[in-house]
């Protein structure tokens, strides 16, 4: 089962300490072949709607920047519960904030 992990942005900036960890913790994910992609999420972003044949494009940085994701993680894991523990994992690393878990379909 593959799961999408989602970090939205915190106030606080990483020190010396955070990247280690976070760079053991990715390595371990790795060589079990669990971590399938990872990475940062420039602010901002475009925003594409559609309505009917018309598409509207429109550049970030939106006002809700707070609420949009600030990096991610696509695992592979057996279970939902497996996901859910690995997301505890690292949120015990990062320290407060919030994540969110989405199983992949397809």
């Amino acid at each position: 089962m593959r799961f999408l992990m989602m970090q939205k942005p915190t106030d606080t900036a990483p020190d010396q300490k955070l990247f280690a960890e976070m760079a053991a913790f990715v390595e371990e994910l790795t060589a079990a072949g669990v971590l399938l992609a990872t990475g940062g999420l420039e602010p901002g972003g475009v925003l594409m709607s559609s309505l009917g044949d018309e598409i509207t494009v429109t550049d970030g940085p939106f006002a809700e920047a707070k609420e949009a994701a600030a990096g991610f993680a696509l695992i592979e894991v057996g279970s939902r519960e497996e996901a859910i523990e690995l997301a505890r994992r690292f949120r015990k690393i990062v320290g407060d904030g919030e994540s969110t878990i989405q199983q992949v379909f397809g």
